[in-house]
C-alpha cells in the first residue's frame, strides 16, 4: 500500500493563498505546531514569485507535506505534464493535485509523470463554486467527475479532492470511490475537501459523510485572521470541530 501523504487520519491543510514571504512565515508560523495540522497548500500566487524559495520557508517550520495546487492543474498537453512534474519535484513540493478536465489521455500522463518524478498525486473532479456542471448550468457534463476518480483509483491513486461544502456530493463520490477502490488490492482511500467556512462548508457534516481517513483544506479563515495569535486560534477551532484521532503520531 502506498505511504499516506499525511500520517493522521484527519487533519486541517492550511491552503496558503496568501500575498508574500512575510505573509507566508507568519502563518506557518502561526500554526505549524498546531495538533492536527497536516500540511500545507501551495497555489499559484505563491509559485509565481518563487516555488522554490516558497518551499524552502516552509521546511525551515515544519517537516509537513507541501502539496502542490495548480489552481487547476493537470490540463494541458500530456508533455507540459511530464516538464511541469520535474520542476515541481525540483522546487521540494511533495504532492500535486490535478483536476483533469481535459480527459484521459492527458489525466494518465500527467499522473504518470509526476508519479514517476516521486510526487504523491492528489486527483479531484468536482469543484466547489456554483454553476460548475452541466445540470447546474456549468460546462463540465454530470458524469465526468466519477469517471475521473474512476480512472485514478485504477491507476492507483487513493487520494481526491471533494467538494467539502456540498455533504451530499462527497456522500456520493465517497461511495463511488469506494467501489472502485474495492475491486482493487488496495481498497483504503483518503478524500480531501475544501470550500469551507467561506465558502459556506460546515467541517463537522462534512466529517459525519467523508469516512475515517479525510482532511480539511481550510485557507482564508485561518490566514485572513490578524495576528499571529489569532491564526493559530483560528486553525486550532477547526482541528477541533473534525476530532482528530492520529493514526501515525503526528
Amino acid at each position: 500500500m502506498n505511504k499516506p501523504i499525511i500520517p493522521l487520519q484527519k487533519s486541517v491543510v492550511v491552503a496558503c493563498d496568501v500575498g508574500g514571504y512575510h505573509e507566508l512565515d507568519q502563518l506557518i508560523t502561526a500554526t505549524a505546531t498546531v495538533k492536527g495540522i497536516g500540511g500545507y497548500k501551495i497555489g499559484f500566487r505563491l509559485a509565481i514569485r518563487d516555488l522554490e524559495r516558497v518551499t524552502n520557508l516552509v521546511k525551515r517550520h515544519t517537516s509537513k507535506p507541501i502539496i502542490f495546487d495548480g489552481q487547476k492543474f493537470g490540463n494541458d498537453i500530456p508533455e507540459i505534464g511530464i516538464e511541469f512534474a520535474r520542476d515541481l519535484a525540483s522546487c521540494g513540493v511533495d504532492a500535486v493535485i490535478i483536476f483533469p478536465f481535459a480527459g484521459p489521455v492527458t489525466q494518465r500522463i500527467w499522473t504518470e509523470a509526476c508519479l514517476k518524478e516521486g510526487l504523491a498525486v492528489i486527483v479531484g473532479g468536482e469543484m466547489t463554486h456554483q454553476g460548475f456542471l452541466d445540470t447546474d448550468g456549468g460546462y463540465i457534463r454530470n458524469t465526468a467527475p466519477n469517471d475521473i476518480y474512476k480512472l485514478a483509483a485504477d491507476m492507483g491513486i487513493r487520494d481526491f479532492v471533494v467538494p467539502g461544502n456540498k455533504p451530499a456530493t462527497v456522500q456520493h463520490y465517497r461511495k463511488h470511490i469506494d467501489e472502485v477502490c474495492a475491486r482493487t488490492d488496495h481498497k483504503e482511500k483518503c478524500l480531501y475537501a475544501p470550500g469551507f467556512i467561506n465558502q459556506g462548508g460546515d467541517v463537522t457534516e462534512t466529517g459525519k459523510v467523508a469516512g475515517d481517513n479525510w482532511h480539511a483544506i481550510v485557507g482564508s479563515a485561518i490566514y485572513k485572521q490578524t495576528g499571529m495569535d489569532a491564526m493559530r486560534a483560528a486553525a486550532e477551532k477547526v482541528v477541533a470541530q473534525i476530532q482528530v484521532p492520529a493514526k501515525i503520531a503526528a
